[in-house]
């Protein structure tokens, strides 16, 4: 485990780099994980996403799939791959500050 200080807050990450509490994100500590993830700006479709992804890690206590985020995320596959390059679910659970989503690689 690592901790880091991000945005004034010190923060604990696990060793694949998800962050240990996610009572502790916020919009700017969103910002600081993208920017490292390779994503420069955060747009309001990213935070259509990371939002979807918080409430679904609140009520079930994981993030959710791939498939459950393009059908109820309201952002279309395609659309979800151009925001979080990469791996969309694992990318967009770190910027999101949530631990990584079960069936994840």
């Amino acid at each position: 485990m690592a901790i880091r200080e991000i945005a004034g807050a010190t923060i604990e990450f696990d060793e694949e780099n998800f962050m240990v509490d996610y009572t502790q994100w916020n919009e700017d500590i969103a910002k600081t994980i993208a920017t490292e993830e390779g994503i420069d700006t955060l747009n309001d479709r990213h935070f259509v996403v990371l939002n979807f992804m918080r409430k679904e890690f609140e009520e079930k206590g994981t993030g959710p799939s791939i498939r459950k985020l393009t059908k109820q995320s309201g952002v279309p596959t395609k659309e979800l791959y151009a925001l979080f390059p990469g791996g969309p679910a694992k990318k967009a659970a770190k910027i999101a500050g949530i631990t990584k989503p079960q069936g994840c690689i």
